[in-house]
């Protein structure tokens, strides 16, 4: 009968019952070892060997299966005379490395060994990604895990963090110039944050990259704000921010909130054209200070006095230069949804009773039960049960709402949304309240209040050539979203135009004509105009609906990546504070901004590191 035993740490000896694998099949774990030992077959993590030496009695030991310690301990305990021997095969294995295949678990004596250059990056990593503090590093757990698992290297220091994540911020931010660089057209969409009584300004780019038209992000800024939030403030850091990247002059559209220092913003230093929504300050309507009328009774009417503040604070605008404006779609619907439908209470005494007992039911049980069943949790609180009438009222209530939460959710999108998506997803929205209003018993009124919101907050919008423009030149929708024959032809008329004037300067780049000639060009039908005119009508009727399908038509793909490259909304920007706060921790509140924005935009913007 064999002799199983097991020596050191080698764990429970075999009993006769246990399955074993056959010796022919297993190959040997330590083949340099094999004069010695052979391999009798495996239990759980352990080999089951037996001794050569041994023979003619057969003794089997247990050796755990990534290191043959135990093989060694038998060789001392009853063969020491061949341990010189079992030490001179064992030296030999590094001679021979393809003898035999290795076990699957690395051996002690053949752990790897990275270089303190590769331990520097991963610890890199590893605070960057993580979003830790660089204090992190001083750690004595975190130090004592890397010396675990690297005894002969060292840890950085916290100032060497710092100074590698402005080093490596650095690089990101020259790779991000070097790759906007190769953009024709960028959008931008910008915000302000609020934090522990700091102040920060967001901003992030989005292009689509002209070979695959996949949409493509990054991170710009999150710089701190040093006092009031105005107007001129806000217009100074983004210009300063453009102008950082040389990003100026090819910013198609800017996408903020509705906040009113946003807006006077760029109504005072955006950019103002013939098809730009956005009036100069001068058109807008609204003076910030009346003047003040003039005294008839002037004794000294022969001089003339000037406040001389007036003139040395007098702004011409055009300190700063900013783009078009664009209003965040998504923040107007949740004012549509907030603030418009407060009418629907002023417009029906039945729908504001109805509205008021339900929802201060469901706000009551919320509030103090949670969520769970309505019929049960209203007879443990002994409160009224809902009646027939307004449990009707909330299932209309959800109806009616339910198309404005879609909207809301395809429009701040990101990846797959084009800024032609705004005004096919606004229009489709009314038709469907306007059919809703067919069938609803209830909510007639908070209908009416939802579609006189949004004439009130996208009407404008909803007749802008451009953004018709933008919605026709998106395969997905080209015509068939309205059948408004009006809506339409400003869009194609647009489109006609642009396409016309590009064919116009196609032929001025290579052909020099006389300045009469070119005074006259735009009554000329061009062999280029005649051509975008024709890929214009070959686009219309093709009925493929992917984006792709604009490769084939080279003008009208250059007009649409242009206007469709900005975002309908500002949920990106949103999206850059949500990682700003996983940073920007109370603990954390009096981190130096700069090291803050570095930290931030090295985690956004991977891809460019």
């Amino acid at each position: 009968m064999a002799d199983k035993t097991g020596e050191g740490d080698s764990g429970d000896f075999l009993g006769d019952g246990e399955s074993s694998e056959d010796q022919q099949h297993i190959p040997h774990p330590w083949p340099y070892l094999r004069e010695m030992f052979e391999i009798a077959g495996s239990k759980k993590d352990s080999w089951r060997m037996y001794c050569k030496l041994c023979l003619p009695k057969r003794h089997e030991l247990l050796a755990f299966k990534n290191s043959p310690s135990n093989l060694k301990k038998h060789v001392e305990r009853k063969h020491r005379n061949q341990l010189e021997r079992y030490t001179n095969l064992t030296s030999k294995r590094l001679a021979a490395p393809d003898e035999g295949p290795a076990s699957k678990q690395p051996k002690l004596w053949e752990t790897k060994r990275v270089s303190q250059a590769s331990v520097d990056k991963v610890i890199m990593n590893f605070v960057i990604q993580g979003l830790h503090p660089l204090s992190v590093v001083e750690q004595q757990g975190f130090q004592a895990l890397v010396l675990h698992l690297q005894p002969d290297v060292s840890v950085m220091s916290r100032g060497s963090v710092k100074n590698r994540v402005e080093k490596a911020a650095l690089v990101m931010k020259n790779n991000l110039k070097a790759a906007l660089g190769k953009i024709e057209f960028i959008a931008t969409t910008t915000d302000c944050w609020t934090s522990h009584r700091r102040s920060f300004i967001g901003v992030t780019a989005h292009w689509l990259e002209p070979q695959t038209l996949q949409r493509q992000c990054a991170a710009l800024a999150c710089k701190q704000l040093k006092g009031p939030h105005t107007f001129s403030v806000l217009a100074s850091a983004l210009n300063e921010i453009h102008t950082e990247f040389n990003i100026r002059e090819k910013i198609t559209r800017t996408t903020t909130d509705n906040g009113s220092n946003f807006v006077k913003a760029f109504r005072v230093y955006g950019h103002v054209d013939e098809n730009n929504n956005l009036a100069p300050a001068a058109e807008s309507g609204k003076v910030d200070n009346d003047e003040e009328e003039e005294d008839e009774e002037t004794e000294n009417a022969d001089v003339e006095f000037v406040e001389a503040g007036a003139i040395l604070d007098e702004d011409d605008c055009l300190e700063y230069q900013l783009p078009k404006h664009h209003r965040c779609a998504c923040h107007l619907l949740n004012l549509v949804s907030t603030v418009d439908v407060s009418e629907a209470n002023i417009s029906s005494t039945v729908y504001k009773r109805l509205s008021c007992s339900s929802f201060a039911k469901i706000i009551r049980i919320s509030r103090e039960q949670g969520e769970g069943a309505i019929a049960a949790v209203c007879s443990t609180l002994k409160i009224p049960m809902f009646s027939p009438v307004e449990l009707a009222f909330l299932a209309e209530y959800v109806k009616t709402m339910s198309p404005v939460a879609k909207a809301l959710d395809l429009l701040q999108g990101e990846s797959s949304v084009q800024m032609g998506w705004l005004v096919p997803t606004i229009t489709l929205l009314k038709a469907k309240l306007q059919h809703l209003h067919i069938s609803v018993k209830f909510c007639g009124p908070l209908v009416d209040a939802l579609l006189s919101g949004l004439e009130k907050r996208f009407g404008q919008m909803l007749t802008d050539p451009e953004l018709i423009a933008a919605a026709i030149l998106v395969p997905k929708f080209k015509t068939c979203w309205t059948s408004n024959k009006c809506i339409l032809k400003l869009g194609l008329d647009y489109i006609k135009s642009h396409l016309k004037e590009q064919a116009v300067e196609n032929q001025g780049e290579t052909s020099h004509s006389s300045e009469e000639d070119d005074f006259f060009s735009a009554i000329k039908q061009t062999p280029g105009s005649q051509e975008n005119a024709k890929q214009l009508e070959t686009y219309l009727g093709c009925p493929g609906d992917a984006m792709g399908v604009l490769k084939s038509f080279p003008t009208v793909f250059n007009l649409s990546v242009r206007l469709n490259t900005p975002l309908p909304a500002s949920a990106a920007c949103e999206r850059l504070f949500s990682t700003a706060g996983l940073i920007f921790t109370p603990k954390r509140a009096r981190v130096d901004s700069r090291n803050f924005e570095n930290q931030l935009l090295l985690k956004l913007n991977g891809g460019f590191c």
